[in-house]
Parts: C-alpha cells; structure tokens; sequence
C-alpha cells in the first residue's frame, strides 16, 4: 500500500514539474507581450485604436426611452434664409416670451448675444429680467480676446459656458463642468441648467462622502476625469471634466423622422404651434441646426462602420451633456468610469497569459483558428457588457496582448514541431549507423525513432511501432518496469542503466541492460533515447560461475585483473597514465572511420613541449618526469571527455579531437592548451615555467588516413617552433 502510495506521489510531482516548465514558458511569453502592449499605450499609439473601439460600443447599445424632459427649438436653414442672421433681437424676445407662457423649468439660449441685433429695443433685455429661469452662453478663454461675452442684459447667474473639449481625431468624448479663469469658478452651460431642473426636485451640488473632490448631485458622484484615465495619454485635463456616457433616447418627430432629442422649430414656436406639453416642465434648449453656421461637432454617434462620420449640431450636444447630469441624479443611470491602472495592468496580463496558455494547451492549428476568435469575441463582449454597467476596460491592448500571445506561442510551437521532425530525422539517421537495439521516445512515453537493431530485437516492423507504447507489445509487468525506469529519467534528467525481462513477438524472454539518457533539441523539445545490450548469454554465464568453487572463481578474479593491468600496461604510457601511441593510432583509425561515415570534421593535434630539455639538463631526469605527469594531467582538463589525448614519447603528446564543427573550435582548444601549459609548474620548491608547440591537420581538408594527418600535424609543429614556439600553427 505504502509503495503504491510512494509510485503515485512521485508521478504527482512529475507531473507539477511538467506543468510548471510549460507555466514558465507561458508566464515569460504574456508578461514579455503585456510589456510592449503596455509601452505602446503608454506612448499612446494604441489610443485612436481604443477610442475608436469606445465609439462603436457607443454604437451597438440599445436604445433608450425617450427623453422627456428636453426639447429643442431649432433655428433652421429655412428660417434664417427668411429672418437673416443674427436673427433679430425682437424676434428672440417673441421666442422667449412664448415659451414662458407655457412654464418650462429651464430655457437655454445656445445662441452668442454678446452685441446688439439692430432695430435695438428694449423687449429682449426686459424678456431676460422676467425670467430667472433662462440660461445663456458664453466662451471662455485665457486670452480674453478669442472670448466671446454673454448676453447683454443678463446677470452672471444666469450665464454658463459652452467650450467643447475635442480629442486628437476632432471627437467629443468629454464634458467640462467647473472652469477658473482669473481665479473665478464658472459652471458650464449644461450644468447650470441641470441644476435649475433638478432644484425641483430638491436636489443641489454637494461635495461626494466617498471623495470630498468630486461633485455629487442625487444619486451621482461625477469622477474627475484625469490625464490618462482609459486610453488617453497625455489629454488635457483643466478644468472639471468627465467621461461623457452619451445617453441613447430615440424620439420619432411629427414628421416621420427619428431624433436623439424631441425637436420643433423656432418657426412653429412662434406661430403657437407646438403643443404645451411638449414645453410645460421641460428644459427647452434654443439653437441652430442650419448647415451656413457651422455649429457641429463629431460625437461617437457619427462613426459608422460603414460611410463617412455624420456631426450633430451643438445644440444636441448640449442636450447629451444635460440628460447625462440629470438622467444620473435622478436614476442614478451609471456614469463612465475607468479602472485603476494596476487593474488595467492586471487585466492586460490576464489576457496575455490566456492567450499564451490556450494556444499552448491545444497546439492544433485547426482547434487554435476557432479558439482564438472566440476568445476574442469573449473578451469583447465582456468589455461591451461592462461598458452597459458604465465601465470603459481597456479593449484593444488586450486583444493584442492576447494575439500576440497567441502568435509567439504558435511560431513557437511551429519551431518546436519542425525542429522535432528534424531531430528525429537526425536520429533516426545517427542511430541505424549503431548495432546495439536502440529507441527513442517522446514524453507520453511513445516510440517515435527506432533502429533496425531494435525492430529485429522486438521482431515487429517500424511502422507497427511508431507512435504506441510499451503496453502495446510487451506483458504489462514487463511494461510496468519500463515505464517506472523512463518516469525515473524524466524526473531526474539523469543517465540511468538498468536490467531488465525483454519478450519478443516470437515469446522468447531476453535479458537485457538497458542505458536510458534525455536529451533535448533547440527546441527544448525532450526526448528519451534507450540503448539496448542483450545480456541474455551473459546472464547464463553468471549463473555458471556462480556455482564454480570460490577458489576458481579468485583464480578467474585475478587473471582477469592481470589481463586487464596487461592490457592497461600494453595501451598505456607508464609514468604519465595517458594513453600510448598505440592506442592513438588506434583510436585514431576508429576515429577516422566514424567521421567519415557522419561526415563530420577530426582535429590532430601534435604537442612538442618547449624548453624540457633543459629542465632535464638542468634539474634532472626525476624533476623532467613529475613535470611530464603534470603537463599530462593539464592536458587532461583542457579537453572535452570525448577527446583523446595520447604520449607518444619524451616530451611529444598527441590529441584526438572529435566531431568538431570547424576548425576554429580546433584554434580554441589549442590556445587553451598553450595557455595552462605556459602556467609555472612548481617541483621541490622550484617554479619551473615551459611552453609548447602545437601543430595541427584536420580531417578531411588536410588528409584522409590518419599516417598523413601525424606527419602534416608533427610539420606544422615544427613550423610552430621555427616562428617563435609557444604557438600554434595548420598544417
């Protein structure tokens, strides 16, 4: 029970460390991506993107009831071609005085009357004492000469600016409420007649509890907008400003048509035909809607997919701007807020990581074209549904965090693929060169390279093979021990060799000794690649000798000890322990036999020491010999294990460099050498400092048998010692 307990914890922990490779794959991937999707908001390059994307959310919302407490008296093309402009001084008198007679709460003259409109009477300034209720414009600016003044007549109270504030793409996105100019608040044109409709409902101007900074009026607590809330970079804040959250209401006129806002013109007004409900209770908002005064502005609602932006005049932005206020503190209908930035931080990620986690999780083209729209209209509607809710999240960086996410995963995942199918082409072609069985598998523990060694071992063909598993073909015990053993390599990383049963398809049980080792490829792509040696035979011999007398068994002990130390003593240099020159010419024979079949490049490397001989001379044949075996144990540790160094005499030593990939990575191993040699060598006391010679001939540019490739290194060795000695030189 405990062991079965132990084999599922270890399989637990395996798993997590898979899973946490992949993780921290994935984790570098979104965070690499959120940052530059972060830097490119933050310079605002993805800011006409965004405000684009808010226009159209603008767009799609349903529409709303009709507002009811706005109408506007329009001053149309028509009428101005029979009244001229500016329109008569007597004649805004008549408008004004008609509208009071039916008691609307507020009137909001949208019209500049900063000079007097000739015949000049008295009507219109006696008109603007009788009613406290009319509210007129002004424009402000620091500059007082590009201001225009209000009305004449009417007192301050009773004045509100209208500047709009326009975005980089010309839009209207904002709505200023509070300005000081010279030290003096003043109140927008909107708010001031917002404020006279609500003070009948006993609602006034406070200071918010959650922030004393910010206005509240009923329900609504109106956020200041800030220089880069949502996707603005940069904006200019003066001023009290908020993100406008641009009511939708749709009135159908008499005529027919449909408008955001009830209209009637000036025309009928004064003629007494508009109905007094339509003005009774009401903000009547008067202003022009005739193309000559150029009095429009762009708005979310002029984008259209499709066709050129439509402008609304500026007496309907005004009416926006007024239902908006009202609308908020009566209904509390929710104003446009923005996230914190480390929210919108945070949100960016999130949608980096899953785009990076998905493409990762399901690596399949097909599966991955469905995923990542579908993602991608999640998120879209998830922030369409906020922004109803009255949230405006960061769209655009996500969408691109999340396909950017999802491309470096999917380039990254084409690479592993392509340099999985090269890894197994280069592996099936390396291992068919080896005798031994060898497999190769994939980390679901599936054979994707077998040799012909293996597939006649096994007594299956390859294409039976390719893709099962152990399972498939052997006993489940047996198959039990060789998913234990390459589990082992997996969590280790580590070489392993164990001995294990091995039954072919013919029945017969083989003893084997299986060396498992992982290797991983640019990729990191991680395969498991198996030697197989049949020990069948050997086994059998061990049970034989097992049962011999322990006296024969010494004796075989000892005979094998002196075969191995004569063997050690045949292919060894005696004081150095470095191989002799009949091990190199032998291990250069073998080495030169299997570049030649991998097509791969051989260095020779040929060492004279400089100086030795005087060191013997000088200090004697024992100091020669220590500094021999110190020399030799530098060489040593100057080269790879799968290199050969040899002695072939006195003091000239020899190295085998296999399987370099140029002959620069020969230069380097040379200059390596030539750098631990020259260190001092301390012998009884005595700092003794020689150097070296070094010559060199590479397979296959120099020669192809390995007596030419001596000769041509020992030539450029001595071409070494002619030009100055401790150096290198090619053959």
């Amino acid at each position: 029970m405990n062991q079965q307990l132990g084999k599922h914890c270890v399989k637990l922990i395996f798993e997590l460390k898979q899973s946490l490779r992949r993780g921290h794959r994935e984790l570098i991937t979104a965070a690499s991506v959120a940052v530059c999707v972060l830097l490119l908001h933050s310079i605002g390059l993805l800011q006409s993107l965004e405000l684009a994307a808010l226009d159209q959310f603008f767009r799609l919302r349903p529409n709303e009831p009709p507002e009811d407490r706005i109408t506007i008296v329009v001053i149309d093309e028509a009428y101005l071609n029979e009244v001229g402009w500016p329109i008569p001084d007597i004649k805004i008198a008549q408008l004004l005085q008609k509208l009071n007679v039916h008691k609307p709460r507020a009137i909001g003259l949208d019209i500049y009357r900063n000079l007097p409109v000739k015949p000049v009477n008295q009507e219109l300034p006696n008109a603007y004492k009788s009613m406290p209720n009319l509210i007129g414009i002004e424009q402000l600016a620091n500059d007082k000469n590009v201001s225009v003044l209000p009305p004449l007549g009417l007192n301050q109270n009773q004045v509100g600016f209208n500047n709009v504030l326009f975005d980089s793409d010309g839009k209207v996105r904002r709505s200023l409420l509070y300005w000081h100019v010279d030290n003096q608040l003043h109140e927008s044109f909107a708010l001031k007649l917002a404020l006279l409709y609500l003070n009948s409902e006993n609602i006034t101007p406070s200071k918010a509890k959650s922030n004393p900074e910010y206005l509240q009026l009923g329900k609504a607590v109106f956020t200041r907008f800030q220089a880069n809330d949502g996707a603005y970079v940069g904006a200019d804040d003066k001023g009290y400003q908020i993100l406008t959250n641009f009511p939708k209401p749709k009135c159908q006129s008499s005529s027919g048509e449909f408008y955001s806002f009830r209209q009637v013109s000036m025309k009928d007004v004064l003629a007494g035909k508009v109905k007094e409900n339509l003005i009774k209770d009401r903000i009547i908002l008067i202003g022009s809607t005739a193309p000559s005064l150029q009095d429009f502005v762009f708005i979310p609602y002029s984008s259209s997919l499709m066709g050129t932006a439509k402008p609304v005049p500026g007496i309907q932005l005004q009416a926006y701007f007024i239902s908006e206020l009202i609308s908020a503190a009566l209904q509390g209908r929710p104003l446009l807020k923005v996230w914190p930035d480390l929210a919108e931080y945070l949100w960016i990620f999130i949608w980096s990581y899953l785009g990076a986690m998905t493409t990762w999780r399901i690596r399949h083209a097909t599966r991955n074209l469905l995923s990542i729209p579908v993602s991608c209209f999640v998120l879209t509607l998830s922030a369409y549904l906020a922004f109803l809710y009255g949230w405006w999240i960061p769209i655009i960086p996500s969408l691109f965090s999340f396909g950017s996410s999802a491309i470096w995963i999917t380039s990254h995942i084409a690479h592993m693929q392509e340099e999985w199918k090269r890894s197994k082409e280069f592996l099936h072609h390396v291992i068919n060169t080896i005798p031994d069985p060898i497999f190769v598998k994939n980390e679901q523990h599936q054979w994707i390279v077998l040799n012909e060694a293996y597939c006649r071992f096994i007594g299956y063909p390859n294409k039976l093979l390719i893709e099962k598993s152990d399972y498939d073909f052997f006993p489940k015990h047996e198959a039990d021990v060789f998913r234990q053993q390459d589990d082992l390599v997996f969590q280790t990383q580590q070489p392993q060799e164990h001995e294990e049963e091995f039954t072919n398809a013919d029945g017969q049980t083989h003893q084997i000794a299986t060396k498992r080792s992982l290797h991983k490829d640019a990729a990191g792509n991680l395969f498991l690649v198996g030697v197989i040696r049949d020990i069948t035979q050997r086994k059998l011999m061990e049970e034989h000798l097992k049962r011999t007398a322990d006296e024969l068994f010494r004796s075989n002990n000892e005979l094998k000890l002196k075969q191995d130390n004569l063997r050690y003593l045949a292919y060894h240099d005696p004081l150095t322990g470095l191989s002799n020159r009949k091990f190199f010419a032998e291990q250069l024979y073998e080495s030169l036999h299997g570049a030649q079949h991998g097509n791969l490049l051989l260095g020779v490397l040929f060492i004279d020491l400089d100086g030795f001989k005087q060191v013997n001379d000088t200090l004697g044949h024992e100091t020669g010999d220590r500094l021999l075996m110190t020399i030799a144990e530098r060489l040593s540790k100057s080269l790879r294990a799968s290199d050969t160094v040899s002695r072939l005499g006195g003091d000239e030593f020899t190295v085998i460099l296999r399987a370099i990939p140029n002959v620069q990575i020969a230069a380097k191993v040379a200059e390596k050498i030539l750098s631990s040699i020259i260190k001092p060598i301390v012998v009884d006391g005595d700092a003794i400092r020689v150097s070296a010679s070094i010559g060199i001939s590479v397979y296959p540019y120099n020669s192809q048998d390995s007596e030419t490739l001596i000769k041509q290194a020992d030539a450029a060795m001595y071409r070494a010692k002619r030009l100055g000695k401790n150096r290198y030189e090619f053959a």
